[in-house]
């Protein structure tokens, strides 16, 4: 340090002094001023960055709530139908079945209906079956009671008889 001080020259450290003030203000003037500027720019930039960063993590979070009731919305309308498809499944079975018993019940009076037409009408053939052959079974009787002279005779006695008695 000694050996500097003791080689110290006013001239030289003068034009040091100049040529590092005026490198100062050539590096302010042209220099200085541009990297500033792209510094803030930067900075700002980064700022931007974040800021965007910050309003798309928000969007996303809307976005991620939005689709969640939407999901859910979806959900229970899905759940809503399903009900709605059981109760009208439900619906359809029981109108089925009382239609199936109003129709069984229907047959079942119809074929009451037809077999009791059906037994009049047996009972109305068998009567006029059995009164015809009453019939002829009363004419063969009688011409065979009437078939000679002497049985009608006793007959008609008989008869006027019977009539006189009661």
């Amino acid at each position: 340090m000694m050996k500097l001080l003791e080689d110290f020259s006013l001239g030289l450290f003068f034009w040091q002094m100049l040529i590092f003030v005026a490198l100062i203000f050539l590096l302010k003037k042209f220099a200085w001023k541009p990297i500033l500027d792209a510094v803030n720019e930067r900075e700002e930039g980064i700022k931007n960055a974040l800021l965007s960063a910050e309003n798309a993590k928000k969007e996303m979070q809307n976005l991620q709530a939005s689709n969640e009731r939407t999901l859910q919305e979806a959900r229970l309308e899905r759940d809503t139908m399903l009900k709605e498809a059981r109760e009208i499944k439900e619906k359809m079975i029981a109108d089925a079945k009382e239609e199936a018993n109003t129709q069984g019940l229907r047959m079942i009076e119809q074929a009451k209906t037809a077999i009791e037409s059906e037994k009049n009408a047996a009972m109305a053939e068998l009567k006029s079956h059995v009164s015809s052959l009453s019939i002829e079974i009363a004419e063969k009787l009688l011409k065979e009671e009437l078939s000679n002279k002497d049985s009608q005779m006793k007959l008609v006695e008989k008869m006027l008889g019977d009539a006189k008695l009661n």
